[in-house]
């Protein structure tokens, strides 16, 4: 426990509940679970959206305060993962239009699975992209980032330089642990609504590797 900050303590007790109750309410009360604690415009849909987005405004915070002093690569490392992050926390919303009351037009009343202005809900040939690119991309990214590329790092120096260079955050070991955990006990869930909470898992702990990743001098001026 050592190595973990108080925000680490902080936001792996708090999934630690969250996962607890989904996993109560999943096998007592299945309604509930769908229809109150993961449901559309609920706490984990608004939440997961609200850590997203903390996640981009953390690196548009850090593009601004080290522009000056940081080389091309690293700029377009920082931008381009803060604008990712950006469009996630948006789509996770559909960019405010339930918020707002904001009709969808026409062509997403037509080819978005759920009528909504989004693009993770797109219809191509009969096809979800969200299953095509939100699931199955996402899945292999993740493979790569959390188990893979923290080995990749500590044992070759090409790649702990490109990583570097381009400010790609590593992750600690107990981060690719809560997310496999996080992983694991999905399967007490007998629901598709439990993949909100997995969501909601992704936002606390990429929040926390960009707090303070493995590699955390690429956020200082000497790097």
């Amino acid at each position: 426990m050592k190595t973990l900050t108080k925000t680490d303590k902080i936001a792996y007790l708090f999934l630690i509940l969250v996962f607890g109750l989904g996993i109560y309410f999943a096998n007592t009360n299945l309604q509930y679970f769908d229809d109150v604690y993961t449901k559309e415009d609920g706490f984990v849909e608004y939440g997961t959206s609200f850590l997203l987005f903390c996640s981009s405004a953390l690196l548009f915070w850090r593009f601004i305060k080290f522009f000056s002093k940081k080389k091309i690569l690293w700029k377009i490392g920082i931008l381009g993962m803060a604008l990712v992050f950006l469009f996630g926390a948006g789509e996770e919303i559909s960019w405010g239009q339930r918020i707002f009351n904001v009709e969808s037009s026409e062509y997403f009343l037509e080819n978005n699975a759920q009528g909504e202005t989004n693009l993770h809900n797109m219809v191509v040939d009969g096809k979800k992209i969200n299953k095509i690119i939100f699931s199955q991309l996402l899945t292999a990214v993740l493979v790569l980032y959390l188990l893979i590329t923290p080995f990749l790092y500590r044992k070759f120096k090409p790649i702990k330089k490109l990583a570097d260079s381009f400010a790609i955050p590593i992750v600690k070991w107990h981060q690719t642990i809560a997310f496999l955990i996080c992983t694991g006990l999905l399967i007490f869930m007998g629901s598709d609504r439990k993949w909100e909470l997995y969501e909601l898992a992704f936002g606390v702990i990429f929040l926390l590797i960009f707090l303070n990743p493995f590699n955390k001098k690429i956020y200082s001026v000497n790097l």
